[in-house]
């Protein structure tokens, strides 16, 4: 029981699914006003400051016609959100008694409404001695009688007044003790019923909005760096930041390594024998019609090397190491030779596929779509279907992201203008070694058909591509000749900017939960990322009314559209690093949206948030069906894995130690990374009625909410320890399953020891929740001070758990950039996540010793980090 006098929490129930989608607002448009539209001076003034993006052979968009383009649309929908928010500013002003700041007599009435809430408290109030007290009606009684017998005749004014100073005196002093007063001077916003937050942000979250958001953001190309990038960046994303009242917009810019593709520098052609010679388109058709005018990115990839080399062609299906295993034991000699792979298959990362070739002795890579992976086999193509035609060519970054992460030229430290420490591009262990360029699979024919009778036919089935009218060959040293020439603008310090935005929080507004999603594509980005952004925007618009409305979060929420995500996560890691002491502090949790939309399956991953994460999905309707999104997720029995790389939560998860979440909502194949990933593809095959977007635009809100505004920070910490000892157990079976012969046995008992304590203490940390949620329940909804300091003190060791796992001072052997003990990229899979990644990388590598350090340090800091969460 709490004996002090508390601060109220009333939390009401969550409504069912019925009473959380019945009776919504109509839909309503957010608009641009005339107030808010520039100048063509400003404008051209904003985009004077990009001109270093603009490069040879890339063409931005004009200023004119992308501004008609953003204002059209803005125009497009006049329904203003005022209405709303105020019927809940109404609606709460009722329940609460709150009014509103700009009534000249507010101050009285909140003044009155206090005193007569005070009396009622302090009437509530048992004190241990007050049943020895006469009562009110006794003494109202008796005083008059007892005076009678007294002869002395009191002044009635001067007794009052004494009486007065000394109530005031004792009800000072009784605020003092108590601290009744100090939850509110952490919450200087409207205290809103946190169910009536929900509800309203449920009910706001718009399709229209959300599609109006995506034809804006993708109405003309922007890869990182260039004007198309930052005239998004400012004319559309830090305004719409601005109009919802976000504090605190800025940019922040990071001057980095990028390349861009030059026109005429590349070239892929089969110049021997001469019978045979070709060469390849290369570009892609026009997605949208000449008269659009829309401007679409050249073919390349992302921190490619510039090369020029000729050399035998050799087929190496998926290019991964087992591939290059296979053609040397079937004898085909790499070495010197120009290697064609499929994207996708058991190498997933292109980065690795290129590496894999140097390594194999390739002096050149080409990699092409295969329409057994995402093209016409699979589905109808584009236009008529939602797969990639036969000229669709997938962009995207070679970089070695599971080696270094941001940008290549400074990793460990952000690379901010005027920065002059500077690592080489030459054997740097970022970049690659051998140039390499993307290809359709329309080209990509006819190399495969001129390999013929050289080297080894394929007859594995699972060895072939599904390119028509090829008979599959390996090729080898006698394979006809191919040319392979990347000739390319490489910029060491070219700016790219991060849009920052922040709702302050009232309780511990130096806490904050992050919400990221990257503004940058490889050409308009209808999917990747557009439809994360698009929703993004819509939820900082709804967030915003509520803060106009008065409302404050308990923690602050930062919001970041990152610019570079697709060279290497770029901005976000540049921002990681630039900040890196305050986040390992302060940082709460980070909520990463990457491509939002491509199906109707919702994924997620981040198992210290599945609780959360669940119970916000009971809230959300499935657009597909009459139930909650929960059903579908518990009827196909699905957990969130821990996450490896390929979007913006690396840096904050394995840099910084900020607990991390990626979701969306996936599906089929689609044009991955090439100009028809737009707003038609999406308009007509990802997402329609955008009803998906709504849904997801739901969750990535009260996951905010729940995030930022719950008094007990919602992070299960058991069943994360769970999964760590899966992946300890995993590591076990792993290393009995080793393909060397004789591996020598590493000694798992100090880890298992250390998992194994981390469920206990887990338990023991969450009876703490459960006692604190019964105390407040007892107490009618009241915290005390006391009670109140323990809770943000055990939120923060919550928060402080996953930091506590970094291995500060070193990081992973040979990967240093990178401290997480149980999350990283894997070393030979950008995208999938190596649990205990130092003692696996080791194990791979067949270095035993190694792996047994490994293991021994990850159990002393795992071990650490669980102590530390019973420590007073």
């Amino acid at each position: 029981m709490v004996d002090e006098k508390p601060n109220k929490y009333e939390f009401l129930p969550i409504p069912t699914y019925e009473e959380a989608t019945s009776s919504r607002p109509s839909s309503s448009n957010s608009h641009l006003g005339p107030e808010e539209v520039s100048h063509d001076a400003e404008r051209q003034g904003l985009l004077g400051r990009g001109q270093s993006g603009q490069h040879h052979g890339y063409q931005p968009p004009t200023v004119q016609s992308a501004r008609s383009s953003l204002d059209s649309l803005a125009s497009s929908g006049a329904i203003s959100h005022r209405s709303s928010v105020e019927a809940l500013q109404q609606r709460e002003t009722q329940q609460m008694e709150v009014e509103e700041p700009g009534d000249p007599n507010s101050r009285a009435q909140r003044f009155s409404k206090r005193l007569t809430s005070l009396t009622h408290s302090l009437s509530s109030i048992n004190l241990p001695f007050r049943q020895w007290l006469p009562s009110g009606q006794y003494m109202r009684a008796r005083i008059p009688s007892i005076l009678q017998g007294i002869r002395f005749q009191p002044n009635w004014i001067i007794v009052s007044r004494i009486f007065a100073v000394f109530l005031v005196l004792f009800i000072i002093w009784l605020f003092l003790v108590s601290g009744l007063f100090t939850g509110a001077s952490r919450r200087m916003g409207y205290r809103f019923d946190p169910d009536s937050l929900r509800t309203y942000v449920q009910a706001h979250i718009d399709a229209d909005n959300i599609r109006q958001n995506l034809q804006r953001a993708t109405q003309f190309d922007h890869i990182a760096g260039t004007k198309g990038d930052y005239f998004l960046a400012t004319e559309l994303v830090e305004k719409t930041f601005l109009q919802a009242g976000l504090e605190n917009v800025v940019l922040e810019r990071f001057d980095v390594y990028l390349n861009y593709p030059k026109q005429g520098g590349r070239r892929v052609a089969i110049i021997d024998p001469p019978e045979l010679a070709w060469e390849a388109k290369i570009e892609e058709e026009l997605a949208y019609p000449a008269e659009f005018e829309a401007q679409q990115t050249m073919v390349f990839h992302g921190h490619s090397k510039t090369g020029n080399v000729t050399g035998p062609l050799i087929y190496a299906n998926f290019g991964s190491r087992q591939d290059f295993q296979d053609l040397k034991d079937r004898g085909i000699d790499v070495k010197g030779s120009v290697v064609i792979v499929r994207y996708y298959g058991s190498q997933p990362d292109r980065s690795l596929k290129v590496k894999g070739a140097e390594l194999a002795g390739a002096v050149g890579c080409i990699i092409y779509s295969d329409p057994a992976e995402d093209g016409f086999i699979k589905g109808e193509p584009y236009p008529k279907g939602r797969f990639m035609p036969s000229d669709g060519v997938q962009r995207g970054s070679v970089a070695m992201s599971s080696w270094v992460v941001g940008d290549v030229l400074s990793p460990g430290f952000a690379s901010l203008p005027g920065e002059r420490r500077r690592e080489s591009k030459e054997n740097n262990p970022g970049l690659q070694k051998i140039p390499s360029i993307p290809l359709a699979w329309r080209d990509a024919q006819r190399l495969l058909q001129a390999l013929k009778g050289h080297g080894k036919k394929i007859e594995d089935n699972k060895a072939k591509g599904g390119i028509p009218e090829v008979e599959w060959w390996t090729g080898d040293s006698n394979s006809p000749t191919v040319h392979l020439m990347n000739d390319q603008i490489e910029k060491e310090r070219e700016g790219i900017y991060n849009i920052l935005g922040k709702i302050t929080g009232v309780e511990q507004p130096e806490k904050s939960i992050i919400v990221g999603n990257h503004r940058d594509a490889w050409c308009f980005g209808g999917a990747d990322p557009g439809s994360g952004t698009a929703i993004m925007l819509e939820v900082v618009r709804v967030l915003g009314d509520l803060r106009r409305a008065g409302w404050r979060p308990l923690r602050s929420i930062e919001f970041a559209s990152w610019d570079g995500e697709e060279y290497n996560m770029i901005g976000s890691t540049e921002h990681v690093e630039a900040r890196i002491t305050d986040l390992r502090r302060d940082a709460f949790a980070y909520l990463n949206v990457d491509v939002a939309v491509t199906g109707t399956d919702f994924e997620a991953g981040g198992p210290i948030f599945e609780q959360a994460l669940k119970r916000v999905l009971d809230r959300v309707p499935d657009p597909n069906g009459n139930r909650t999104l929960k059903e579908p997720w518990e009827a196909k029995k699905k957990s969130m894995d821990g996450l490896g790389s390929g979007s913006d939560f690396v840096a904050f998860l394995d840099l910084a130690g900020t607990s991390s979440l990626d979701m969306g909502f996936k599906g089929a194949p689609f044009p991955y990374h090439s100009c028809y990933d737009n707003f038609d593809w999406m308009a007509k095959f990802g997402d329609p009625g955008f009803q998906y977007h709504k849904a997801l635009g739901q969750i990535w809100a009260l996951l905010i909410l729940d995030m930022a505004d719950r008094p007990l920070l919602p992070l299960n910490l058991s069943v994360y320890a769970g999964e760590v000892t899966k992946y300890v157990n995993d590591l076990e079976t792993t290393n009995a399953q080793s393909k060397n012969p004789k591996p020598p046995h590493i000694d798992f008992r100090s880890l298992k020891d250390a998992a194994n304590q981390f469920v206990v203490n887990a338990r023991i940390f969450e009876d703490w929740g459960t006692a604190w949620s019964n105390a407040v329940y007892e107490s009618r909804g009241f915290e005390s001070t006391s009670l109140s300091n323990q809770r943000i003190h055990h939120n923060n060791k919550m928060a402080d758990f996953e930091t506590d796992l970094l291995d500060v001072d070193g990081g992973l052997p040979g990967r240093e950039q990178f401290k997480h003990i149980i999350y990283a990229p894997q070393l030979w899979n950008n995208y999938g996540a190596a649990y205990f990644p130092g003692v696996r990388d080791a194990m791979e590598e067949g270095e035993w010793e190694l792996a047994q350090k490994q293991v021994d340090k990850a159990a002393r800091i795992l071990d650490s980090a669980a102590k530390k969460l019973l420590s007073t």
